[in-house]
């Protein structure tokens, strides 16, 4: 194995992050792709197969429209030349990882020798999936409504310092003790819910063999590509909306889902990380429970989710729509620090009449100064609107910013303007050149 490269003393800027910036669901996948075209390592730091990227893209020498639905692999594997990395941050099901993989393959993506795994990337089981499930139910009207892949409990593993990680299926006998307390451990607190362990096990030493060629020591690999002025793209999972600390808690996922995850999950500093691109939908979307203040309830919430087709790549559930929360987004510009917007789905606002987004909140008579942490205080806020004309449409075509109607480039530049942050990039339709560079 190479030795650990020297740290560098210099800042550098080879890093660049895709966030998303609500609450997941923003079209971060097509970015993304774009993105990996000039980039030699996309990777993942955080979150497990419960992400969802969808990305439609020509495959082979005939350049077969192609779709593929990432979860847990780095979707920047579309492009060929891009190796994806998932890193010590992320909780890796083995048997999806698999079963992603041969799908990719089926389709025509060749990956072999462009996957790598960190040896410190926790597992998830699928006995996590059971508690997971188990969870919900003993939550009754209050579930969080959670995609039940294991995430959070293969997370309390490791909070609990009793997780196993990559690099324990290589001391078999070990593994197998340590996942057998494990196991135990859940049975004491869920009951003795059906579960082969044996069989488990016997099935991890099968797969533990096919996982050695992708696994890595995690921190040498990325910081080899570092120091050898290699090209990283992180791509986030989830987003702020869902950031354990920062989300809606507790209507939130099991990871750091902001820009503190991205050096916590790839061991990397600060300094190395350049642009920071927040993907936002021209609307607002989320799945699962919880408080949502501009959330809608008529045609047009049934406009966005036909148009918009929101259903959930990990799930196939409907999603809960609204409209533009700019207190939101501020509050996500704040902590991420974006420097620049992709603004995507603008397409999807053909035809509605009138288009409001969110500007302020007041509760109990009082204008909020800031996104509160306190759920009830949000389930009750007032929200205050500024209203636009819609544009007749539509604008799948355009292939120039300036080509927009006026009322639809009205609706940018106030956005931007509102954050104070470039909107870079403009999505006007699901293909990959639908995409507006300004």
């Amino acid at each position: 194995m190479a030795s650990l490269p020297k740290p560098s003393v210099a800042p550098k800027t080879q890093v660049s992050v895709v966030l998303g910036s609500q609450w997941g669901d923003e079209g971060k996948g097509k970015l993304t792709d774009i993105l990996a075209a000039d980039v030699d390592i996309c990777a993942r730091c955080a979150g497990g197969n419960n992400a969802g990227h969808t990305i439609v893209a020509n495959i082979g020498p005939d350049n077969v429209k192609t779709k593929f639905d990432f979860h847990l692999l780095p979707s920047g594997l579309v492009n060929p030349r891009c190796i994806g990395f998932l890193g010590s941050g992320v909780v890796v099901h083995v048997p999806s990882l698999f079963s992603e993989l041969d799908t990719l393959e089926k389709k025509g993506l060749k990956c072999d020798g462009r996957l790598f795994v960190s040896d410190r990337a926790h597992l998830v089981f699928d006995f996590h999936q059971v508690v997971d499930g188990l969870k919900e139910v003993e939550l009754g009207g209050s579930s969080i409504g959670t995609t039940k892949k294991g995430i959070g409990p293969a997370y309390s593993s490791k909070a609990s310092r009793s997780g196993l990680r990559v690099h324990h299926l290589y001391d078999f006998e070990l593994f197998a003790n340590k996942f057998r307390k494990l196991v135990e451990g859940r049975f004491k607190r869920y009951g003795n819910f059906e579960y082969d362990t044996e069989g488990e096990i016997a099935r991890y030493r099968a797969f533990a063999e096919r996982l050695r060629p992708l696994i890595v020591d995690g921190v040498t690999f990325i910081h080899s590509a570092l120091a050898s002025n290699r090209r990283i793209l992180v791509e986030g999972a989830n987003a702020l909306m869902l950031d354990l600390d920062y989300g809606t808690y507790p209507f939130v996922t099991s990871s750091s889902t902001g820009i503190g995850g991205v050096c916590t999950g790839l061991g990397i500093p600060p300094l190395a990380i350049g642009t920071v691109v927040g993907v936002m939908k021209a609307y607002t979307s989320r799945v699962g429970a919880g408080p949502f203040p501009t959330e809608l309830f008529d045609e047009t919430c049934v406009h966005l989710q036909e148009v918009g087709a929101e259903y959930g790549t990990t799930t196939g559930r409907r999603r809960r729509c609204g409209w533009l929360d700019l207190v939101m987004m501020r509050y996500s510009c704040l902590i991420n620090g974006y420097t620049c917007m992709n603004l995507t789905k603008l397409d999807v606002l053909d035809g509605i009449k009138e288009i409001k987004v969110a500007t302020g909140y007041r509760y109990q008579g009082k204008e909020l100064t800031s996104f509160p942490a306190d759920l009830s205080v949000l389930a009750k806020v007032e929200v205050e609107y500024k209203t636009f004309p819609g544009w007749e449409g539509p604008i799948s075509e355009v292939t120039e910013y300036s080509q927009l109607p006026d009322t639809c480039r009205a609706y940018v530049e106030y956005l931007e303007d509102f954050m104070g942050i470039p909107i870079t990039w403009v999505g006007v339709g699901p293909g990959r050149l639908s995409m507006l560079r300004r």
